[in-house]
C-alpha cells in the first residue's frame, strides 16, 4: 500500500529509508543545493538518497554522503536515443544522447545498475513502449514504478505490471527538484552494502509514497 510519508515512524532494525531519484541545483533545473538536501533529509529521517542529476554525476559516494548527512547512492538520469535510463551506483558521468544500449554498457562498466524512470509517464522523455523490449533484452535491472511527480496513477501501475512481468525489482522515487518534494516517494527496505545486495534487498522493499503537489493516495494492488 502506498501511504503518505510518515517522517517520525522510525524504520524497523536492519531496515533503511531511501529516496531512489531525485535533483540538486547541478541538473540545471532544479532549486535544492546540498545544504537544503542535508536540512531534509534530516527532517524526515531519510537514511539513503541517490542523487540522481540530469547528465551530470554530482560526486562520489562518500564526498557526497559527507555534504548530506546520510548515506548517498551517486547516480545520474541519462538521456538516451530510446529514453531517459538512471545508472545508480556510478563512479564516472555517462555522457547523453547515446543509444540506449552504449548508455546501459557505460553503467554496468563501472558497476553501476540500470533503471527505467517514469517509463509510461507521457509528459517526461521515458523510455515508453520501448521498455518491454529493453527488459527482455535484459538491458534493465530495476523499474521505477511510482514516481511523485506523474499525475496519472495508471501510469505507474502500468510500470509495475511490466516490472513484475519480467520478475525486475521495483523502485520509487520523490523525483524532488526542490526541498519540498524530498521524501515525496520512498522505500522503506533492508539494508543494503552495493549494486548486487540492493538489487536483492528492493525484491522485499515497501513503497511509501503520495502525487506532489496534490497529495492524491493511491494503493498498490
Amino acid at each position: 500500500m502506498i501511504s503518505a510519508p510518515r517522517p517520525a515512524r522510525p524504520v524497523r532494525p536492519g531496515w533503511v529509508r531511501v529516496d531512489c531519484h531525485l535533483h540538486t541545483v547541478a541538473s540545471g533545473d532544479s532549486v535544492m543545493t546540498l545544504d537544503q538536501l542535508a536540512e531534509r533529509v534530516a527532517a524526515l529521517r531519510i537514511d539513503v538518497v541517490c542523487v540522481t542529476d540530469h547528465n551530470h554525476l554530482a560526486g562520489g559516494a562518500e564526498e557526497l554522503s559527507r555534504a548530506v548527512g546520510a548515506r548517498v547512492v551517486p547516480g545520474e538520469e541519462i538521456r538516451t536515443g530510446s529514453g531517459e535510463l538512471i545508472g545508480l551506483f556510478l563512479t564516472e558521468r555517462v555522457p547523453y544522447v547515446l543509444p540506449a544500449e552504449r548508455v546501459v554498457e557505460r553503467i554496468r562498466a563501472q558497476g553501476g545498475i540500470v533503471c527505467a524512470p517514469h517509463p509510461y509517464d507521457p509528459h517526461r522523455f521515458g523510455v515508453g513502449d520501448r521498455l518491454e523490449a529493453m527488459c527482455a533484452a535484459g538491458m534493465i535491472d530495476a523499474v521505477e514504478v511510482f514516481n511523485a511527480k506523474t499525475p496519472d496513477h495508471e501510469h505507474n501501475l502500468a510500470a509495475l505490471r511490466t516490472a513484475r512481468a519480467y520478475g525486475l525489482p521495483a523502485t520509487v522515487g520523490s523525483d524532488a527538484h526542490d526541498p519540498a518534494g524530498v521524501g515525496a516517494a520512498y522505500l522503506e527496505m533492508p539494508d543494503f552494502d552495493g549494486p548486487a545486495s540492493f538489487l536483492d534487498a528492493l525484491h522485499e522493499a515497501e513503497p511509501h509514497g503520495e502525487y506532489r503537489p496534490h497529495a492524491l493516495r493511491y494503493g498498490f494492488p
